[in-house]
């Protein structure tokens, strides 16, 4: 994210002006213009469709016009076009103010660079807004999209376990907040899933179970927890070259959870925030776990393997424990769990999964109105036997193929404490085609909707 706030207080500075009209309402707006500027918008073929952006000429100077479904209610996404393809400057509606199109017109401005020089982007497109106290809110979210954008764009080599370590560190900084980290040989005692998954890697990618925490003990406790698989071979189930071009972002969960967890330490929520991420590498070599393994996790339940390749609800099956150890009041994960939220969902809506009711309708209910729709999948309990196995009390996968998305959060249900309040979001983290404020690559899906649901519910200090 560029590094300059992207929006601004409007005090009277000098700006060009954006009209936002729809394709309904255009030819009663195009009737009050020159005949040279309806010429100008002819000649552009601008209508009012959605996401276009038409420049007019206007004495001196000009200026901007976009299109969109209805200038009276503006979404997140309805001013991003303007934000990707307008000269760099500084912007201001010309009437009403730009309320939740803030955020996209930040992230439409998002560009990787840490190994491409951006030398031809255009400078920042700032917008001027008089909603001063949305500022400030505005900015964070954007930053932490920004965040799982990053590190879900930077190759494996360069996003391990430390590397994750390095970040919850840098966030832990900001905030005051405490961190420690068990790592290596040291899990194998008391996370000895998350050890088995990860002892396969080089030295310098150990795997580790990264804890924050932040807050008052008087605050209800909430614990977020993110699968960090930084890069996932499958093990030696190993995956097909195809299915393996992508897995740098396999610890997108714990790039939301790390995000997730920034926002609400700067927002400065009332609540004991614990972050829980296992950062692990699913490599093969000679002491990597195999296929008919049976392993023993931190909650005493053995676990037999019957795919290596499903080996991020491990981590989180040891992780998830330790999480229902101090009795949260709220336990949310992020993962990049399965193909078959992909298959039933689609790329842009996270699976959500979860024990009760009211806080599924919560995440949902919050989704919906800052525009990061999520959908909820069941967890059926008639499903749990597929997950049996002959010599240990679980298998960590199912042989027929059926709900793999649902049987994925039964397995997680298992290490989740008796009664506590667990929501699962499996996201893709990943956008394979760019959308008016949305990038192509490394995808925020299912953090806003989690961040809003928190404010909602735990209200502001």
């Amino acid at each position: 994210m560029n590094r300059q706030p992207l929006i601004q207080p409007d005090r009277g500075q000098d700006a060009v002006a954006i009209h936002l009209v729809s394709k309904d309402g255009f030819e009663a707006w195009v009737k009050g213009l020159s005949a040279g500027q309806r010429a100008s918008l002819a000649a552009q073929k601008f209508d009012g469709s959605g996401y276009q952006v038409g420049i007019v000429p206007d004495g001196d100077g000009w200026f901007a016009v976009g299109g969109v479904a209805d200038p009276a209610s503006l979404s997140s996404w309805c001013m991003a076009k303007l934000a990707e393809v307008l000269p760099g400057g500084t912007y201001r509606l010309a009437s009403g103010e730009p309320g939740p199109a803030l955020h996209g017109w930040q992230t439409a401005q998002y560009r990787f660079s840490r190994y491409k020089d951006a030398k031809d982007a255009p400078g920042p497109r700032v917008l001027l807004t008089g909603e001063v106290k949305a500022i400030e809110p505005a900015l964070a979210e954007a930053q932490a999209v920004g965040l799982v954008c990053d590190l879900v764009n930077t190759p494996a080599e360069d996003m391990g376990p430390a590397a994750l370590e390095s970040c919850a560190e840098s966030i832990a900084k900001r905030h005051g907040a405490a961190v420690t980290v068990i790592k290596g040989d040291a899990l194998e005692k008391d996370y000895p899933m998350i050890h088995a998954v990860g002892r396969a890697a080089a030295r310098h990618h150990a795997p580790r179970l990264i804890r924050l925490e932040w807050g008052k003990h008087s605050d209800p406790l909430v614990a977020i927890v993110g699968k960090g698989v930084c890069f996932d071979s499958g093990g030696l189930d190993i995956k097909p070259a195809s299915g393996m071009l992508l897995m740098k972002k396999d610890m997108g969960g714990a790039a939301h959870a790390l995000a997730l967890a920034d926002l609400v330490m700067g927002a400065g929520l009332p609540v004991r925030l614990h972050l829980l991420v296992p950062a692990v590498e699913n490599a093969i070599s000679g002491n990597a776990f195999r296929p008919g393994d049976v392993l023993r996790s931190r909650q005493g339940l053995t676990v037999e393997i019957g795919n290596t390749d499903a080996e991020g609800r491990l981590v989180l099956g040891d992780a998830l424990t330790r999480a229902s150890e101090d009795k949260p009041d709220l336990i949310l994960d992020f993962a990049t769990l399965t193909g078959a939220a992909r298959v039933a969902l689609g790329p842009d809506l996270p699976a959500l999964m979860a024990r009760r009711d009211e806080t599924a309708d919560a995440l949902l209910a919050a989704g919906r109105e800052r525009d990061d729709e999520c959908w909820r999948l069941p967890l059926p309990s008639a499903y749990r036997e597929w997950l049996a196995s002959d010599i240990a009390d679980t298998n960590n996968t199912h042989s027929n193929g059926f709900a793999g998305a649902s049987v994925a959060g039964l397995f997680l249900d298992r290490f989740v404490g008796e009664g506590i309040d667990w929501a699962h979001f499996d996201t893709f983290a990943w956008r394979p085609a760019a959308k008016p404020g949305r990038p192509k690559g490394g995808a925020a899906l299912g953090l806003r909707a989690a961040f809003h649901m928190l404010k909602a519910r735990y209200g502001k200090a």
